[in-house]
């Protein structure tokens, strides 16, 4: 235990100073008061006494030698010290005791009792001005009692008494100027007063002040059971309020807000009380959290959340909450934290009066909400009416989740109205029967509870790798595909035999149906995959299929996630029609994303794999991925093989007259064709890296994994955004 020199009296309004001992004074002569104006005593000047002997005041006795050679030894602590002591000992020190007391104090040693009777001289701390004095002579003191008050540097400074006992003298009045180390009051130590040096005086840990209880009922009147009329409306309409979806996706006890005292800004025009109890949070809960932290560590599992309250003013977007929105913002890009916004209400707020702004177009929101892309994922959620300013936040987002009644617009029916382009109510602005199968919305919630799950579920893909997991036998992937070559069959069933079993989170599954894009885990690391579907278009890539699958590739490489492609194509969508849809633009965004991929990524040909569409998925060449592989039913080509026959032997088709013998001769070369192009002979020609049973697929898919090297460690971006579209 460390030991103390002198105790440590306290005060509960301020910073509390100790006193100095004075040696004891038998002759009784005080020290004489100062009033208001008069200077400071003038120091003592040192005796010159004979050489080896101590000088000190008349009465006293010299200190022990042990606590003489103390203060040689801590010399930086007696500089500060504010007690000085006088024992009663007849022990000579080893060398001269310092001539001015004041000057060079030497405490007593470590839990010495003060004797009764024994005198304490309390002396200023530091130079200043007395403000008040509330003892007076004969009056009984305790221990830690306030006995003097100093203003100095416009700061208060309670000096309290350093033992129980009774005042002797008052050497100053309220309004005198003294400098550090002048006697303010003399105090003789009570007979009883049982204060032992360097003892602690017991703190009530249960005490309130006055302004913390102010700041617990402030605290307490954002929460949803201040507002029980509002919680109430709101779940008679089904939903629930902000705090609610903030708690469900936190972990218990491990959100910290951020601005929850803050109000709306439109004390011009309201009452101050109103605000407060109307405004909480000026309509935004927002902070920082731990989500899953059960399964992954604190690091991997905090995350930022911010969530708009409808209940406060629609969930308009005023000053406070801008402000708030940017300080959370430019926290999540120095932590580099995932973000979960939750986007319900309307754009901008134009009833805040108390800023002077005429447009608010310089609002920094939007721009550092925007630079956060690429960066850490970003998941927005909407329930509701998510309308201007919230649904532009949440279209910079990652992945949209919307629960079935959110109706989703970049303006909102009032905008529409003024805009002379109809009247019309909300549920008729973007619901989602229009947001999915544009691709605007990813994941479709039942309700505000599906969306948190869903919403933890998907951060839980880029918090790390998980544990125990369980897969399907691998053996069925070797019946997945039917054995009649235009025979259409389920590629999402086989996804979910090649993943870990209840792994597999769709994206987007409601928009260009002839892609899948999917986040799996194989052997509980997260992998994104990307399909084409028989089922639509003949798996045939379309301008929304590029779209979307190179979106999904961004994604994947900004967050260092391996890509598997799954490849059963005929190649790019042809025709006029087609062309009406600027697909060669969009067909340029697969080769130009493909070739700028970082992580590892691995191609399998489940079936076809014709032409640049075949090329598409592997990242723009069969040698780019880490792997090429084909399972037997694989078949291959150049282009399509009816195209090719057509194309390569027209003449020798048209030399034929007979139709049925024409046909007969054209199903005859496309058998060749597609015997030719079989994985297993183009095998041999080494354009692939291998034929493989379906049932090694995840094991290949594992080797892999493991063989390429960890993503390096970052403090930025690998690429500038990961694009909305």
């Amino acid at each position: 235990m460390r030991r103390r020199c002198w105790p440590t009296p306290m005060s509960t309004m301020s910073v509390s100073w100790p006193s100095r001992l004075y040696p004891p004074d038998p002759g009784g002569t005080a020290p004489t008061p100062r009033g208001p104006g008069t200077s400071p005593t003038p120091r003592a000047k040192t005796s010159p006494e004979v050489s080896g002997s101590p000088s000190r005041l008349p009465g006293s006795t010299p200190c022990a030698p042990r606590a003489i050679n103390r203060c040689s030894r801590s010399s930086s602590k007696l500089r500060n010290a504010t007690h000085r002591w006088t024992g009663r000992s007849e022990m000579q020190p080893s060398r001269p005791w310092p001539a001015n007391p004041a000057s060079s104090p030497c405490p007593p040693p470590d839990g010495m009792d003060l004797l009764p009777g024994s005198i304490l001289t309390v002396v200023a701390p530091v130079q200043g001005t007395v403000v008040s004095v509330p003892v007076a002579p004969g009056d009984a003191v305790d221990r830690g009692a306030p006995v003097a008050v100093l203003e100095s540097m416009k700061m208060e400074h309670v000096v309290a008494a350093a033992s129980a006992g009774a005042v002797r003298s008052v050497a100053v009045e309220p309004g005198a100027l003294v400098a550090a180390g002048d006697p303010l009051v003399v105090v003789e130590v009570s007979a009883d007063s049982g204060t032992r040096m360097g003892e602690e005086v017991p703190v009530d840990l249960d005490v309130i002040r006055a302004d913390l209880a102010e700041l617990g009922r402030r605290q307490s009147g954002v929460l949803d059971a201040a507002r029980p009329d509002v919680v109430a409306r709101r779940h008679r309409r089904g939903r629930r309020t902000a705090r609610e979806n903030v708690a469900d996706l936190c972990d218990p006890g491990t959100f910290t807000e951020y601005g929850s005292l803050a109000i709306a800004a439109q004390r011009a025009r309201r009452p101050l009380e109103e605000l407060i109890e109307r405004t909480p949070a000026d309509g935004l809960v927002a902070g920082i959290g731990r989500v899953n932290g059960s399964q992954f560590d604190d690091r991997r599992s905090s995350c930022a959340v911010l969530s708009y309250d409808y209940t406060v003013l629609a969930g308009t977007q005023g000053q406070q909450n801008h402000r708030k929105k940017d300080r959370l913002f430019e926290l999540i890009e120095r932590l580099r934290l995932p973000v979960v916004l939750f986007a319900e209400g309307g754009g901008g707020r134009p009833g805040d009066t108390d800023y002077a702004v005429i447009t608010g177009l310089d609002t920094l929101a939007f721009s550092l909400f925007g630079r956060l892309s690429g960066l850490v994922p970003m998941v927005g959620i909407a329930s509701g009416w998510c309308f201007a300013g919230n649904a532009a936040l949440l279209g910079c987002c990652d992945v949209i989740i919307a629960t079935r009644d959110a109706s989703i617009g970049m303006g909102g029916p009032a905008m529409i109205e003024g805009g002379g382009l109809g009247t019309y109510g909300p549920e008729e602005v973007g619901p989602l029967d229009v947001q999915v199968p544009n691709g605007v919305v990813d994941l479709v919630a039942d309700d505000d509870a599906d969306a948190v799950r869903l919403a933890r579920s998907y951060l839980s893909y880029f918090q790390g790798p998980s544990e125990g997991w369980s897969c399907a036998d691998q053996r069925l992937l070797r019946s997945a595909i039917p054995e009649e070559r235009v025979r259409v069959y389920d590629v999402r069933q086989l996804i979910g035999i090649l993943a870990d079993e209840d792994s597999v989170m769709e994206l987007r599954q409601g928009f260009a149906g002839g892609m899948v894009t999917a986040l799996v885990r194989v052997e509980g690391r997260t992998v994104g995959v990307v399909a084409n579907n028989p089922g639509h278009l003949g798996g045939a890539i379309d301008s929304d299929g590029a779209d979307k699958a190179a979106r999904f590739l961004q994604l994947c490489d900004a967050h260092d996630v391996p890509i598997l492609f799954l490849c059963d194509t005929p190649g790019f969508m042809v025709g006029p029609e087609a062309e009406r849809t600027a697909q060669v633009r969009h067909f340029g965004r697969l080769f130009v994303i493909g070739a700028s991929l970082t992580v590892p990524f691995f191609t399998m040909v489940l079936r076809k794999g014709y032409g640049l569409g075949a090329q598409a998925m592997a990242g723009g060449s069969f040698r780019s991925p880490i792997f090429t592989v084909a399972w037997p039913s694989g078949e291959l080509g150049g282009m399509g093989l009816e195209g090719a026959v057509r194309l390569g032997f027209r003449r020798e088709l048209e030399a034929v007259e007979d139709p049925e013998q024409r046909e007969a001769q054209f199903q005859s070369m496309v058998e060749r064709a597609y015997q030719h192009g079989r994985a297993i002979n183009v095998a041999t020609a080494f354009e692939i890296d291998d034929v493989i049973d379906p049932a090694d697929s995840r094991r290949r898919i594992v080797d892999a994994l493991r063989a390429a090297p960890p993503p390096p460690p970052r403090t930025g971006k690998k690429r500038s955004c990961v694009d909305t579209w």
